[in-house]
């Protein structure tokens, strides 16, 4: 029985396949009866070049094309124009049935998308999940932020607060402080006074008896007494205000103390924090995986890294197609 097949010619890895007429008992690649084109599948054009009058006189005379050479001839419209033929149609009909037929073909191909516009469309796809994904992130750490910056505000609201309370307390313990002082300036300038008048009025009485001189000098006798007693009043009122002024005066430096001791703590918890940032930074681009990236930035590090620095980097969570495709040629060659 005779047949049409291809016959594979070329080298190792690059094949040229033949469209030939052969006996079925001979082998593949033996002895022929009749070239009739080539069949190119390897590049991208797919070239088909075939002599149509031979492949048409040879399904004339009952050769059986292989299941391959069918759908090439098929594509060809070889095997449509046989049918009208075996219809008894005219050329005219022919040809304008085929003509119609090629461009319906036509039409399909332009909508049918290559295997390149293929791939960018999952590409494109896959990007846009992956910028959602960046975006429900990033508006997940917004809000987080804005719960941490109303804390920290409360917690500086209350801070103030408590500050404010201990100042007026403060203010008033000043103000008790100074209120006897004043008593004890009154009281001083009350006891002049009295000394005053007193030696006003011995300086204006006339001179009289003995009698009379000793019993003006009673009552000096007691004045001298009650200013000893004043002025013993007035020294301890001093000496109480003066500690008052020490407890005042220790109590700031303590306070200073604890302000000091404040800022230094915050100087520390802030230089710890500005380290463990930089060290989750640096853990963060070490154990970087194919997930925190986009397609195009994995795609480009798993070609551009040796396969062994790359363990780990493709995670079980990748379900993107092409970085896992990419990964699997790095693993192949």
């Amino acid at each position: 029985m005779i047949r049409i097949r291809l016959q594979r010619r070329g080298r190792k890895k690059r094949p040229i396949h033949h469209i030939v007429v052969a006996d079925s008992r001979s082998p593949r690649d033996g002895r022929i009866i009749e070239d009739l084109g080539r069949f190119d599948n390897v590049t991208p054009k797919n070239e088909v070049t075939l002599n149509e009058e031979r492949a048409i006189h040879w399904l004339k005379e009952g050769a059986q094309p292989s299941d391959t050479v069918r759908s090439i001839l098929k594509n060809q419209g070889i095997m449509y124009k046989m049918h009208l033929m075996r219809w008894d149609k005219s050329e005219e009909e022919i040809e304008a049935a085929l003509t119609e037929w090629r461009e319906n073909r036509e039409a399909k191909e332009q909508k049918k998308p290559s295997k390149k516009e293929k791939q960018k469309a999952i590409l494109e796809a896959e990007e846009r999940e992956y910028q959602k994904q960046l975006k429900k992130k990033a508006e997940e750490a917004v809000k987080q932020k804005a719960k941490r910056e109303a804390l920290a505000k409360a917690e500086e609201e209350a801070k103030a607060e408590s500050e404010d309370e201990k100042a007026e307390v403060k203010l008033e313990a000043k103000s008790e402080d100074t209120e006897p002082e004043s008593e004890v300036e009154e009281q001083s300038a009350d006891t002049t006074e009295t000394v005053d008048d007193e030696e006003q009025l011995e300086a204006e009485a006339p001179e009289e008896s003995d009698e009379v001189e000793t019993s003006k000098e009673e009552p000096a006798e007691e004045t001298e007494e009650e200013v000893e007693a004043k002025t013993e009043k007035e020294d301890k009122a001093e000496s109480e205000e003066t500690e008052a002024k020490i407890e005042v005066a220790e109590e700031t430096s303590d306070e200073e103390e604890e302000v000091e001791a404040e800022v230094e703590e915050k100087k520390e918890a802030k230089a710890e924090t500005e380290e463990s940032t930089e060290e989750e930074s640096d853990d963060e681009t070490d154990g970087q995986t194919s997930t925190d990236m986009l397609a195009k930035e994995a795609i480009e590090h798993i070609e551009n890294t040796p396969v062994d620095e790359l363990e780990g980097f493709v995670t079980d969570d990748e379900d993107r197609v092409t970085v896992q495709r990419a990964w699997e040629e790095k693993q192949e060659g």
